[in-house]
C-alpha cells in the first residue's frame, strides 16, 4: 500500500470570549471533499515536515504561521493508502486566511470540537488536543 506523507496544524488563538480556539478547515476537492480537517499537505522530497507545512498554509491559505512543537504522529489506513501525518501546533504570524483550496474554515472552541464530520485520520487528534487547550 502507497504511503502518503503529510504534515498538518492545529492552529490555536484566542477569541473575544477569550477562551482557546482551533483553525479548521473543510476540503473543497478530492476523494475527501466537505470533510473538515487541520490544514496542511504533503510533505515534498527534501523538506522537514515543518517546512513542508509552512509552505501548504502559505499556498493554500495565504498566511504565515509559527510551526511550534509536534502534537503527534497519525499513522492511518485509508482504502487505497496509508497516511502518516505529522501534526504540530501552530500560530498565525502574518496574513489573514484566504481560502484558496478550502470549501470553508472555522474557529472551533474545546466544546465545539464535535460539531464538524472531520476526516477519520484526524479525528485521532481530537482528545489530544481537547485535553491541552
Amino acid at each position: 500500500m502507497k504511503t502518503v506523507r503529510v504534515a498538518a496544524a492545529v492552529i490555536k488563538a484566542v477569541n473575544e470570549k477569550n477562551e482557546t480556539v482551533i483553525f479548521t478547515t473543510q476540503r473543497g476537492y478530492g476523494e475527501f471533499k466537505d470533510g473538515w480537517e487541520f490544514p496542511g499537505g504533503k510533505i515534498e522530497e527534501g523538506e522537514s515536515p515543518q517546512q513542508a507545512l509552512k509552505r501548504e498554509i502559505a499556498e493554500e491559505l495565504d498566511a504565515e504561521i509559527r510551526v511550534g512543537d509536534l502534537v503527534g504522529t497519525i499513522e492511518y489506513d485509508y482504502p487505497s493508502f496509508h497516511l502518516s501525518m505529522d501534526c504540530f501546533w501552530g500560530e498565525l504570524v502574518s496574513g489573514k486566511w484566504m481560502l484558496k483550496e478550502h470549501e470553508a474554515a472555522r474557529w472551533l472552541t474545546k466544546e465545539e470540537l464535535d460539531q464538524v464530520e472531520w476526516l477519520p485520520a484526524d479525528i485521532a487528534l481530537i482528545d489530544r488536543i481537547r485535553a491541552e487547550i
